[in-house]
């Protein structure tokens, strides 16, 4: 009698005496996905195993992935809008002096980054 995985067309690879499930997405659910909801994987599956699978079994995954690399982005733009406007930066400035423009939002870019990451991505 075949599982549920195998009756879903889910196959196995063996490892040692154990065999372990194949789980992995479809290429039209990985174009759904930025490179938040990969990173957000990533970690999942690296530190949150149990949950990783839990997710991806249930069909959860799918969702999940692209609604947090959705809200990741979403408060990432936030964040560097506030710090630019915090910091005075204007496009008055990137005018003017361009090279400074740069340097300055690339710091801010990746402050931004840096926040998102911990608050949404590994938490």
């Amino acid at each position: 009698m075949k599982s549920l995985f195998e009756q879903n067309r889910g196959t196995y690879r063996k490892r040692g005496d154990c065999l372990i499930h194949n789980l992995l997405l479809s290429e039209s659910q990985e174009n759904n996905i930025g490179i938040y909801g990969w990173w957000h994987l990533r970690y999942l599956q690296e530190h949150c195993k149990l949950t990783s699978i839990n997710l991806l079994t249930s069909g959860e995954l799918i969702e999940y992935l692209p609604d947090t690399d959705k809200q990741t982005q979403e408060r990432f733009e936030l964040l560097v809008t506030q710090m630019k406007d915090t910091q005075g930066i204007t496009e008055q400035l990137k005018a003017e002096n361009p090279i400074e423009w740069v340097g300055i939002m690339n710091c801010i870019r990746q402050k931004a980054e840096e926040i998102v990451i911990t608050e949404l991505l590994i938490s």
